[in-house]
């Protein structure tokens, strides 16, 4: 194997790889004989399809995979001889066979830039600390009793707390909305589901009474025709239910696959579920923490561009792909506004890297398999969550991402300047 090297600029790098083509066409030779031991086409016997056949009808297809294997492993195999780091994927591009028929082909990718020797020891920063109390396990408990209200019609006017069935108009200057009839909804009072004036209309509404009030909508409201505009809204309380909340007893409690139904074992549970989510959500914010005094301590590094372009269209698509799923529309997915953020998405991520290469950490598969079994326990069926680990690349290569990146940043932490900061369950999984 050669191997050509260029510098395009300072963080990019083109690479050309010459192979003997007898490489490739040994592993499509391979495979093609393979296929006729084992083809079914019409016309022949299986296992006796004339190998012009099979070179036809799966030579390009085997040709083109085995390619791509090819690419794969030896673009591995010049980086390593070329002592270089990439960062992110190459581009490939085949060229046309040298002189002695030989495979060529160009790979252009970006570089890991050079951070110097990582000093995580001068990182200041504060680490969050906190515990799953009793009255964590009480407030979930009642959250859960909550999630299974029922809601019993009354008589009676709609007050806070109370299920409402709404049917609403609007009348601007220049139009109704609903052209006709009206438009039906449903709010719990209290909670903001609806715009806050109409939905404080509700209070004091008995089923079939209405009320008229002159609302000012935002800018940004989600019905264009009512976007900045003044309207009177007619608000009628079709029906009003209140909740009907369910003891903690034993068919409760078996309800939530609790054999036994015994309170004891219930609260267990519910404790495992708390800390099993106060641990993500606290790695989470010391990742965050960790990653802000890194990109700091790092900001005078230029960072490869095309990278950087990448993760920031990749955050502008899931924004606006969120903001369409809740029913915006005209939503840009223009890059731009994203690019500080992605600069520190990517400045975070290499130095992690780079702290690994630094360092010799290496992947822990202890706790690759301890994370793969705590997702999988939140599961009906963990076996069957693990089995779709082990048997998908890419969601066993994100784990594992994900497994040593929380390694680096416990690393850091251990050796870093961190204060700690006590806080409740509830502050916690309130932070941002």
């Amino acid at each position: 194997m050669q191997v050509s090297l260029e510098n395009t600029n300072p963080l990019e790098r083109r690479m050309t790889v010459s192979l003997p083509s007898d490489r490739l066409e040994g592993v499509v030779g391979s495979r093609l004989r393979e296929i006729a031991r084992t083809a079914n086409l019409k016309g022949f016997r299986p296992g006796k399809v004339p190998a012009k056949v099979i070179e036809q009808r799966f030579g390009a297809q085997i040709r083109s995979e085995a390619f791509g294997e090819l690419v794969r492993e030896t673009f591995d195999e010049a980086i390593r001889q070329e002592k270089i780091l990439p960062a992110g994927n190459p581009e490939i591009q085949a060229e046309p066979a040298g002189e002695t028929g030989e495979i060529r082909y160009t790979a252009t990718f970006e570089i890991v830039p050079d951070f110097g020797p990582v000093d995580v020891t001068k990182l200041e920063f504060v680490r969050a600390t906190s515990s799953v109390e009793d009255a964590d396990i009480d407030a979930m408990l009642e959250t859960l009793r909550q999630q299974r209200r029922t809601w019993q019609p009354v008589e009676r006017p709609a007050r806070a707390g109370d299920l409402v069935s709404v049917e609403t108009s609007a009348q601007t200057d220049s139009e109704r909305l609903p052209p006709e009839g009206v438009e039906h909804g449903a709010t719990v009072v209290g909670s903001n589901a609806m715009f806050q004036e109409i939905e404080a209309q509700l209070v004091g509404l008995s089923a079939g009474e209405s009320r008229e009030v002159p609302v000012t909508f935002p800018e940004t409201w989600r019905v264009p025709a009512l976007a900045g505009k003044t309207a009177t809204v007619t608000v009628k309380a079709a029906q009003v239910s209140e909740p009907v909340v369910p003891d903690i007893d034993e068919a409760f409690i078996k309800s939530f696959g609790v054999k036994g139904g015994k309170i004891e074992t219930f609260r267990k549970e519910v404790r495992a579920n708390l800390e099993r989510e106060l641990k993500g959500k606290l790695m989470g914010m010391l990742r965050a923490e960790v990653a802000e005094k890194l990109v700091g301590a790092y900001a005078h590094v230029e960072l490869p561009p095309r990278l950087v372009e990448f993760e920031a269209r990749t955050l502008a698509h899931a924004t606006a792909e969120q903001a369409r799923q809740q029913g915006m529309s005209n939503v840009s997915d223009a890059p731009e506004p994203f690019m500080v953020p992605a600069r520190k998405r990517v400045a975070a991520a290499l130095l992690v890297g780079e702290i690994a290469r630094q360092n010799g950490l290496s992947l822990d598969q202890g706790r690759v398999r301890e994370t793969m079994q705590l997702i999988a326990s939140t599961y009906e069926d963990p076996n069957q969550v693990i089995e779709l680990y082990r048997n998908d690349p890419n969601l066993m290569r994100n784990l594992q991402n994900r497994v040593m990146e929380e390694q680096v940043i416990d690393w850091i932490a251990e050796r870093a300047n961190a204060t700690e900061q006590a806080l409740s369950f509830a502050d916690v999984m309130r932070a941002a």
